[in-house]
C-alpha cells in the first residue's frame, strides 16, 4: 500500500519511517525544503534514538522517500496522513491553519479515492471540518471523487517514539466508513496480527481520546507535585508516598514522579486546548484548569527554593548557577514549554548567572533563551557547568547525570548547593551529607 505523510516533525517523520518498516511504500512530504534536503542526505532534523537506523534501512530498501511535492504525494498515495503542527493560539485554542491547508492541498490534487488520516492533535469537530474543506474544493474543481476522513491520533513519547510506534499500547481509529476501516486495518496489519488492541470508534470520540489521555497524565503529574510541596512542609517523603500509591493497581506508578513541572509539545498545549473546547461548549474543565495552575506554581516554587537557599534577601546577585538538562525530558532535543525555560528566566531575574549543559537541548535553548543575553552560558559538559558555581540544578534526568563523578563536581564548585529537581540522588545518604542537598518533596 502507498502511504503519504504530510509533515516531518516528531509525529510525521517517526510514523512515516515506522510505516515503511511495516512494509508500506511511504512518501514523507514537507514544505520545508531545508528539512527535506537533510532527509534526502540521510540526516535527521530531530533527535530520536533508533530513528536514523530504521530510516536508512528503509530508504535503502526503496520503501521510503522524501519530497516537497504535494501533487506527487497526493496522486501516488492511497492513504494520506496529516501530521502537521497545531500550535496554541494566545487564548489556548489549537491553531488549525496548517491542518486545513493540507486538507485544501489534498483536495486540489486528488485523483481518485483517498483515505485522509488525521494524526495531528486537533479539537473535536476537526475531522468534519477537514471533510467539509475537501468536499468544497472538489466541488469547485467539478470533481466527484470519493474520500474518507479518519481520526488516527498518535500516542508517542519523545525519546521513546520508535518503540511506541513499533509496539503501541493501542491503535485508535475513528471512522464511520467500513471501507476506510478495512484500509486502516491493512495499514496497521503487522500490529493487528500481533494482537495489539484496536479501538474503532467515531471521529469525534477518537479526537477526544487523545486530549483526554494527555490531560489525565498532566493532572497526575500536577497532583504528585502538589503532594511533594506539602510533603516538604510536613516532613513526609513524596517518593515513598508515590511508591505506595503506585502499588494500587487502580492508580499505577506511572507519571507519579515529582519534579519541576510538566512541559513538552503535548501536555501544556493539549491541556489548554481542552479547556478552550470546554468553554466553547459551555463546560468548565475545572480539574484540568487546576492542573495547569498547579504546574505554573510548581515551576515558581523551584525558583523560590533555589533563591531562598542560595541567595540573600531574594537576590542571586553575584551567584552562578549550573543547570544540567534543558530539554523537557531525557532523550530528546525538544525545548518546547520545558520547565527549564521558566526556571532559568526566574533565576536570571533574581540576578543569577547561568552555566548550562544539556546533551541535546542546547541548540534549541540558544534561540529560546536568546533574550537573556550573556546571563546564560553554554558549556561542553556537566563538569564545566559546575566550575565555580554556587549551586548545581539537575533539571532533566539524562542518564549521564545519574552517573556523574560527584567528587569532581564538588571540587569544581564554589559552594556545594545541589538542587536535584528529579530526585535522582535522593536515596544516596553520603551524597546528601557531602552537599547542601535539596530534592523535591523530601
Amino acid at each position: 500500500m502507498n502511504i503519504g505523510v504530510v509533515g516531518t516533525g516528531y509525529v510525521g517523520l517517526v510514523q512515516g519511517v515506522i510505516l515503511s518498516e511495516f512494509g508500506m511504500n511511504v512518501i514523507c512530504m514537507d514544505v520545508d525544503e531545508g528539512k527535506i534536503d537533510m532527509l534526502k542526505r540521510g540526516k535527521i532534523p530531530i533527535y530520536e534514538p533508533g530513528l536514523k537506523e530504521l530510516l536508512d534501512k528503509n530508504v535503502q530498501a526503496k520503501r521510503l522517500r522524501f519530497t516537497t511535492d504535494m501533487k506527487e504525494t497526493t496522486e501516488n498515495s492511497d492513504v494520506i496522513f496529516i501530521a502537521v503542527g497545531t500550535p496554541p493560539k494566545e487564548d489556548g485554542s489549537a491553531d488549525l491553519q496548517y491542518v486545513l491547508q493540507v486538507a485544501e492541498d489534498i483536495a486540489k490534487n486528488m485523483n481518485g479515492y483517498k483515505v485522509v488520516g488525521n494524526k495531528s492533535t486537533v479539537p473535536v469537530g476537526t475531522g468534519k471540518l477537514v471533510q467539509k474543506t475537501i468536499k468544497s474544493i472538489l466541488d469547485k474543481r467539478g470533481m466527484n471523487y470519493e474520500f474518507d476522513v479518519v481520526s488516527n491520533p498518535e500516542f508517542l513519547r519523545e525519546g521513546k517514539a520508535v518503540k511506541d510506534c513499533l509496539t503501541p499500547d493501542r491503535v485508535v481509529i475513528g471512522t464511520e466508513s467500513d471501507k476506510a476501516r478495512e484500509i486502516m486495518k491493512n495499514v496497521y496489519d503487522v500490529l493487528y496480527i500481533n494482537q495489539t488492541p484496536f479501538v474503532f470508534t467515531n471521529i469525534e470520540t477518537a479526537e477526544m481520546i487523545k486530549y483526554a489521555s494527555n490531560a489525565f497524565l498532566a493532572v497526575k503529574i500536577s497532583y504528585i507535585n502538589e503532594m511533594a510541596l506539602l510533603s516538604e512542609k510536613v516532613g513526609a517523603d513524596v517518593q515513598e508516598i508515590a511508591r505506595a500509591m503506585g502499588m494500587d493497581e487502580r492508580i499505577s506508578p506511572k507519571f507519579l514522579q515529582a519534579g519541576p513541572g510538566f512541559g513538552g509539545s503535548c501536555f501544556p498545549k493539549d491541556t489548554k486546548a481542552i479547556v478552550d473546547i470546554g468553554k466553547k461548549y459551555g463546560e468548565d474543565m475545572i480539574v484540568i484548569e487546576a492542573a495547569i495552575k498547579a504546574n505554573e506554581k510548581q515551576k515558581q516554587k523551584m525558583v523560590e527554593k533555589i533563591v531562598n537557599n542560595v541567595g540573600e534577601q531574594g537576590s542571586l546577585e553575584g551567584r552562578t548557577i549550573g543547570v544540567l538538562g534543558l530539554s523537557f525530558k531525557p532523550e530528546t532535543d525538544d525545548m518546547r514549554e520545558a520547565p527549564s525555560i521558566d526556571i532559568i528566566e526566574g533565576l536570571v531575574k533574581a540576578g543569577a548567572k547561568i552555566q548550562s549543559y544539556c546533551p541535546q537541548g542546547m541548540k534549541e535553548a540558544k534561540w529560546r533563551l536568546e533574550h537573556l543575553g550573556n546571563s546564560v552560558k553554554y558549556t561542553s559538559n556537566e563538569y564545566e557547568a559546575a566550575k565555580e558555581a554556587n549551586a548545581i540544578v539537575i533539571m532533566t534526568e539524562w542518564y549521564q547525570f545519574r552517573e556523574m563523578n560527584l567528587e569532581k563536581i564538588k571540587e569544581n564548585m564554589k559552594d556545594r548547593y545541589l538542587f536535584d529537581l528529579r530526585n535522582i540522588y535522593s536515596k544516596r545518604e553520603k551524597l546528601v551529607s557531602d552537599f547542601k542537598y535539596f530534592g523535591v518533596g523530601n
